[in-house]
């Protein structure tokens, strides 16, 4: 299983944005830890950081998880997210 610790992560509807855009992907057993930040799972590291960062959600190592940009970006996915709720 591989553990990422990422930014962003807010509430239910980031989770639930995340999930889905992980298991569309073909990654299984994801499980997301919001309060902490994390998310589990099997599958290709690579894509993950990849989709991840796109929706707004790069891993915290990364030079993207100081950007204003995906800050922003995560608070689209997360309304989303919430709405499909």
């Amino acid at each position: 299983m591989i553990t990422l610790d990422v930014v962003n992560i807010k509430c239910g509807g980031c989770e639930a944005q995340i999930l889905a855009a992980l298991s569309g992907v073909g990654l299984s057993d994801i499980k997301i830890d919001v309060a902490n930040q994390q998310i589990f799972f099997d599958g290709d590291e690579k894509i993950a950081k990849e989709i991840l960062t796109k929706m707004g959600y790069p891993p915290a190592d990364s030079k993207e998880a100081k950007s204003f940009f995906k800050k922003a970006k995560s608070y689209v996915s997360c309304m989303i997210g919430k709405t499909k709720k």
